[in-house]
């Protein structure tokens, strides 16, 4: 029997994406986007520079451009977590390449698509930018620990109903400290909010966190 590509879970706007700019997945992309489409939790342990990153995202990216928009209000669906403000912004930065190729394949294909609403959350943002997703949220949020924890004790919580799906990134920087600690309270209440529990998915670049 012929191994299953696992690109063909793939919208074809996606994988014609894919393809034209990595060429194949890598073994930490191929292993973990058959579980993230099932909608299992995942945990994905790889080095720096394997794609884990998009091993958590495109799956987002493909549901979120090419399914059935949800009304305004429900908009947010994809939370993105990391211990690191910098790295945050960096993911933000590093989403655009692969959203405007797959608009870009999407449009050569005649395909109907959306471009998903990216916001950034965290302790440099101003008061217009957090007011303005309290009124229009983002389909994807990306956050660090503390930010996430101030959102669910503000009235901004309601915009977070609808999230089903948590990208952790440094997972193994969290684990064993107490903003780890902080953090698994935060996502079990945001769990409690949730209309039904969020799909985890655990990004590590080693399985030997710090004592």
């Amino acid at each position: 029997m012929s191994p299953v590509d696992p690109l063909a879970l793939f919208q074809p706007a996606v994988r014609d994406w894919f393809a034209a700019s990595f060429g194949g997945p890598t073994l930490p992309q191929g292993r973990g986007w058959p579980p993230i489409a099932r909608g299992e939790s995942t945990l994905i342990l790889a080095p720096t520079g394997s794609g884990k990153t998009l091993s958590a995202f495109l799956w987002c990216l493909d549901r979120l451009m090419f399914a059935e928009p949800p009304p305004p209000a429900r908009r947010c669906r994809v939370l993105y977590v990391s211990p690191l403000k910098a790295l945050a912004a960096d993911v933000e930065r590093n989403l655009r390449a692969p959203l405007a190729g797959i608009a870009q394949c999407a449009r050569r294909r005649g395909d109907a698509y959306a471009t998903p609403a990216i916001a950034v959350r965290s302790g440099d943002t101003p008061a217009a930018d957090r007011a303005r997703f309290r009124r229009e949220p983002s389909d994807i949020l990306i956050t660090t620990p503390e930010s996430l924890y101030l959102l669910l004790t503000s009235g901004a919580r309601d915009t977070l109903r609808a999230i089903d799906t948590i990208i952790i990134d440094e997972i193994h920087a969290l684990v064993p400290s107490k903003r780890g600690a902080h953090l698994a309270l935060s996502l079990e209440r945001l769990a409690a909010r949730t209309d039904r529990p969020p799909q985890r998915i655990g990004l590590s670049a080693t399985q030997r966190p710090r004592s």
